[in-house]
């Protein structure tokens, strides 16, 4: 039989994912989970082969899938529309061999299609005789079988864990072709055309958030419905469709979405979501949160709360009632009573204070510069049991960059806050689902893909934390790990001791503040000129 993908053939360098993108096209005629598995180890495939041979892409911070496409470089070549193509084929893969999810043929046939085109993709950029292709869906087998034995999930679980060659070893073999195709990109990207072979634009919208829906627990036809007709709205008729409508176990609404064209800003839906808002609040006695989207890019919108905020995806159920739980029950922040035994020092309770103000204003960010020494820990565990009291987070992620640091901050907050369940995720004992999790950075990255409970689904949602603890060791953190605060919607506290005058630009924009002005500041000067800290000497070595 022919296939989409053949014509690869004609030049030896496409040899190490090829074979692979022809292998999940011939799956088709097995089962579609088995597609979209295959569909997903042969992108994966030519991503890493992209990496190999384009000078243009530096290393990122680690080897998995997830990370080599959510690269600035990466991104920067391929494109958006191409970028989520690729993500959707990853996800799909995911959701096909660690869940009991069904996937669908029209599913598993975007996922393929997609491979075609990034492979096409490939072809335009580097090939030495390149045309423009379309993609043949009329070649792809049918299967009924949508279920998944326990013997077909091994044989999913084992297709993705092939042995890959380090990417690191790949690139130093590649290290003079790199230069060269990179160069080769370039001048075909001046007398070259692309163009993606797609579903029209809103079939193609409608399966990125719906998998986006699923993949986070939403059940079509149960709770999550689409088309809501509502009454109340201000048009000539009336009445209004809401996209979709996410319900909690009540019945009630917890969240709406409302989906623009790929083409358009996100923001467009805004003020329509608003009034779908509007709408089911007065037919339900309930103001759902308000999520708007392109397929692309996300926004939340809790808009009796805060701002609207980009983020990278619909909450699950369980977060959206966590959510609602909080809007519902929290208390002010102004004048709270700040636990003596923690924290007793006049500068820590000026962070505290401070800190406490910034989110009581509706801000989502504090940076704290404080000496070391002075008990940055000390002041946020003070943080930490004020929201908890004050029923402003349920669950708490501190991260770290070092084992060692990760462990003496669990240690500290269980001497500081001894009710609060507490997880170091670098020790399989402890039980992941405690209210606070402290973590490296590079276990945290590796946990939100990877961290799944029984029902096969992801523990580390988008919005699973609602205030994030950054131990900032290092400048090069922020950059390095940036993908975190991108994933998680939650509240960040970063502390720091270096000082002002020479924290990296970088950190103040992750925290949304000026250069040299974040939240508090309390530096080693001032700690010696207190009494709490005394100066250092270097030591001299003959």
């Amino acid at each position: 039989m022919d296939s989409n993908f053949s014509y690869l053939k004609k030049e030896d360098k496409y040899n190490s994912f090829v074979d692979s993108c022809i292998d999940a096209e011939n799956l088709m005629n097995v089962s579609y989970p088995f597609a979209a598995t295959g569909a997903r180890k042969a992108m994966e495939l030519a991503v890493r082969w992209l990496y190999a041979n384009d000078d243009a892409l530096r290393h990122p911070y680690d080897d998995n899938f997830a990370a080599l496409i959510n690269s600035y470089d990466f991104r920067s070549i391929v494109g958006d529309d191409l970028y989520r193509a690729i993500d959707y084929t990853r996800r799909l893969g995911n959701k096909a061999t660690h869940t009991d999810m069904q996937v669908s043929r029209n599913q598993a046939i975007l996922s393929i299609r997609n491979l075609f085109n990034f492979t096409h993709f490939i072809d335009y950029c580097y090939s030495i005789d390149y045309e423009e292709r379309t993609f043949d869906e009329s070649i792809l087998g049918y299967n009924n079988s949508l279920r998944k034995s326990e013997q077909e999930k091994k044989k999913l679980k084992k297709m993705l864990s092939v042995n890959k060659k380090s990417l690191e070893d790949l690139i130093k073999e590649n290290e003079k072709l790199r230069k060269e195709n990179e160069k080769i990109r370039k001048d075909n990207e001046k007398t070259r055309t692309y163009k993606a072979d797609s579903l029209n634009e809103k079939d193609t919208r409608k399966a990125y958030i719906d998998l986006d829906l699923e993949l986070n627990g939403w059940e079509f036809g149960k709770n999550c419905l689409e088309e809501v007709k509502v009454s109340n709205m201000k048009n000539s008729s009336g009445i209004g469709y809401v996209d979709y409508v996410l319900y909690g176990d009540n019945g009630k609404p917890l969240g709406l979405v409302e989906a623009k064209r790929t083409s358009e800003s996100p923001k467009l839906g805004k003020v329509q979501a608003q009034l779908y808002a509007d709408a089911l609040e007065i037919e339900t006695g309930v103001r759902p949160i308000i999520f708007y989207t392109n397929g692309i890019d996300y926004y939340i919108w809790d808009d009796k709360n805060y701002p609207e905020r980009k983020i990278s995806g619909i909450y699950s159920k369980d977060d959206l009632e966590s959510l609602k739980f909080i809007n519902e029950n929290k208390t002010s922040l102004e004048n709270s009573l700040i636990n003596d035994n923690i924290t007793n020092r006049v500068y820590q309770k000026a962070a505290i204070t401070r800190t406490l103000e910034s989110f009581n204003e509706g801000r989502m960010k504090a940076l704290l510069v404080m000496a070391t020494g002075s008990g940055k820990t000390r002041t946020a565990a003070s943080i930490v049991d004020i929201l908890i009291k004050n029923n402003w987070v349920k669950n708490i992620l501190f991260l770290a960059d070092r084992t060692v640091l990760v462990k003496q901050a669990k240690n500290s907050f269980a001497e500081y806050l001894p009710d609060l369940s507490l997880c170091n995720l670098l020790d399989n004992k402890d039980d992941i689902n405690s209210r606070m999790v402290f973590s490296t950075y590079p276990t945290m990255m590796n946990a939100i893909d990877n961290k799944r409970g029984a029902d096969g689904e992801r523990i580390f949602t988008v919005g699973h934390f609602d205030l994030i603890i950054l131990d900032e060791s290092h400048r090069s953190i922020y950059k390095k790990y940036k993908d975190i605060f991108d994933y998680f919607d939650a509240k960040l506290l970063g502390l720091t001791a270096t000082p002002v005058n020479e924290i990296d630009r970088n950190t103040y924009r992750v925290f949304d503040l000026e250069d040299g002005n974040p939240t508090f500041a309390y530096d080693l000067s001032d700690a010696i000129k207190d009494g709490y800290l005394v100066n250092y000497e270097l030591a001299k070595v003959s």
